[in-house]
């Protein structure tokens, strides 16, 4: 029985060798063919773009997304407007009244919004809001200057 158990431990010490070096002959095999880095950004030093008195915009991109923060004085609004990209809209300080085929959503700090793609939508600002929006795939209308939905 002794020698059966030892038999079994070093069985599984072997295993658990070869299972190990498969995994880092993997990552290597992978990290041949893949060369991309990740990015490493802080919205503190990444460029603000002044929409309008009570609207700043700023934004960074993936290869197939955009994480945008918004910075909206009370009273602000985007104009109603859709787009084929979906939205995840995070409000971390502040309020805002949203609207949306007939319906209103009053978003809150810690709140969530998921608006599916092409689903027309307008913004309030309740009160001076922070909003994080995350979309994919990343804006087009923006980088190619074809959004004019933003009252100035």
């Amino acid at each position: 029985m002794k020698y059966f158990l030892l038999f079994v431990c070093l069985l599984l010490s072997m295993m658990a060798t070869a299972q190990s070096n498969d995994m880092a002959a993997h990552a290597k095999e992978v990290s041949q063919h893949y060369t991309a880095l990740p990015n490493q950004y802080d919205f503190t030093t990444v460029k603000k773009e002044s929409i309008s008195d009570k609207i700043t915009r700023q934004y960074v991109m993936g290869a197939q997304s955009m994480l945008v923060k918004w910075t909206l004085k009370k009273g602000a609004i985007i104009s109603l407007h859709f787009h084929p990209n979906e939205q995840v809209t995070w409000i971390t300080k502040g309020s805002v009244k949203v609207l949306s085929q007939g319906k209103e959503f009053i978003v809150k700090a810690g709140g969530i919004l998921i608006i599916p793609p092409n689903v027309p939508h307008e913004f309030y600002a309740l009160e001076d809001t922070i909003d994080i929006d995350f979309f994919t795939p990343a804006r087009e209308d923006w980088l190619n200057g074809t959004a004019n939905y933003f009252r100035l």
